[in-house]
């Protein structure tokens, strides 16, 4: 080592991006585990040169404690059956008319794609997310159908719908720890087989499990804006104003859409539209604060929003027993108003539940989280944790490289999130002039990556 020179501290060593990453995932990783999670994937999807890496992804996700339920689908490998025997393939309003030939063929396709995912998923080999991972994975007749039957004046066959799924004999390998896969077909109590749409069977298994997540693997190129923007998340209803919309969605997307309406509104909290043509987009959809997809949710009731004008009286009540308790710092009506975009809020259903403050300086890179509030009947969900992320995020957005509170009750609750102990020489200038000695406020710092961008959804709470 040069003469004068002493070791790097580990503060400022540069962190890996693989353990950025995984800190970042940490939170996911831990709301995930030992929920109930319904993927759909498309038979197109078999075709791709992709599949195997796909399905090694699907494959994590189990080995971090979800439990999954994986539905395929098999329209391109029922076609390719079908034009060999020289048979038509007939399709009214988007459903395949499946008469006795074709039924043939569904099962062919469905058995032989299914043994291929089951083969994709015992692989061990070294050098792949399967590297000595022992995967079990469960079939069976766990969804009952009924026929289509004859509408306008066409008779389906053998086209079918679902008509109950066996959520019993479904939670029962969930719990055991297998990955429960299920083709795009139903059985009736006479013993017929009938041919089902795989978004539906997807669906129906979600709802009936009461399913945490509904994912869906599509290609969602066309779910944009206006201004030709990803659109990274809609309501139920906003998703069924896109179906009604002047430009038209491609067939199997709209399908999705439907079927995501359908499940939002039968309680799925969670459906996600993820882009199949995009290596590892399923992870980063699941791990990252970005997400990469579309996230359908049923009608806000509860939403976090930068704050207005409107919520000066919402605030000031949420706020003023905290000031008289010393917790907080005074603010006045007049202050709120002058600084009323500072503030992003949590609201249900009109009423201000929590907010939270981001005074930037960004001459110097640093900014300050300030009046984090909750309601005291809504405390302990996770809202402040929300709040707090959220301002962390935006901060970071602006290029903000530290974030630091002022604290005299709730020093170790900043602590457990990151926040590390400062001095006074850690403020901005401005910042040092306002400091209330008679207060004697505690300082804490955290250090942001500014090249994090502001994400979509934070890290939900557990319940």
């Amino acid at each position: 080592m040069p003469p004068n020179e002493t070791p790097m501290s580990p503060k400022k060593r540069p962190i890996s991006p693989h353990v950025a990453w995984f800190r970042e995932a940490a939170p996911y990783i831990n709301a995930h585990r030992e929920r109930t999670f319904v993927v759909c994937i498309g038979g197109e999807m078999a075709l791709q040169e992709g599949f195997a890496a796909l399905l090694h992804d699907i494959a994590i996700l189990q080995t971090l404690g979800v439990r999954l339920v994986l539905v395929h689908g098999a329209r391109p490998q029922i076609e390719q059956r079908l034009r060999e025997r020289g048979a038509d393939m007939q399709y009214v309003h988007g459903l395949r008319l499946t008469d006795a030939v074709a039924l043939q063929a569904v099962k062919e396709a469905a058995g032989a794609l299914r043994a291929e995912i089951e083969a994709l998923l015992s692989m061990g080999l070294p050098n792949t997310p399967m590297s000595g991972v022992r995967l079990r994975v469960s079939s069976g007749n766990y969804v009952t159908a009924r026929p289509l039957g004859v509408r306008g004046g066409v008779d389906y066959q053998h086209t079918g719908e679902v008509r109950r799924v066996d959520t019993d004999g479904l939670r029962r390998p969930l719990q055991a720890g297998d990955l429960v896969l299920l083709p795009p077909l139903g059985y009736s109590p006479t013993g017929e087989i009938f041919n089902l749409s795989a978004e539906e069977v997807a669906t129906e298994v979600a709802i009936a499990l009461e399913a945490d997540k509904l994912i869906f693997l599509s290609h969602t190129d066309a779910l944009r804006d206006n201004r030709r923007r990803p659109l990274m998340q809609l309501t139920a209803q906003q998703a069924g104003d896109l179906l009604q919309g002047q430009r038209p969605l491609p067939e199997d997307l709209a399908a999705q859409l439907l079927c995501a309406i359908r499940a939002s509104r039968a309680g799925v909290p969670r459906i996600h539209l993820v882009d199949r043509e995009r290596d590892g987009a399923l992870l980063m959809e699941l791990y990252t604060r970005e997400g990469a997809g579309t996230l359908v949710t049923g009608e806000r009731y509860e939403r976090l929003r930068q704050a207005h004008i409107e919520d000066v009286g919402g605030l000031l009540e949420l706020i003023q027993p905290l000031e008289a308790e010393g917790i907080l710092v005074r603010r006045s009506r007049e202050q709120l108003e002058l600084e009323i975009e500072r503030f992003s809020v949590i609201e249900r259903d009109g009423m201000i539940l929590a907010c939270a403050a981001l005074y930037p300086f960004p001459e110097e890179g640093v900014a300050e989280l300030a009046c984090v509030a909750v309601h005291p009947d809504y405390r302990g969900a996770g809202r402040a944790e929300t709040l707090v992320a959220h301002q962390e995020q935006q901060a970071a957005g602006m290029g903000i490289e530290r974030v630091f509170v002022l604290t005299t009750r709730t020093a170790h609750w900043f602590r457990e999130r990151g926040y590390e102990p400062g001095d006074m020489d850690a403020l901005p200038i401005e910042r040092r002039r306002m400091y209330n000695f008679q207060r004697n406020s505690k300082i804490f710092i955290k250090r942001l990556d500014p090249r994090k961008k502001p994400g979509r959804d934070a890290p939900p709470p557990r319940p």
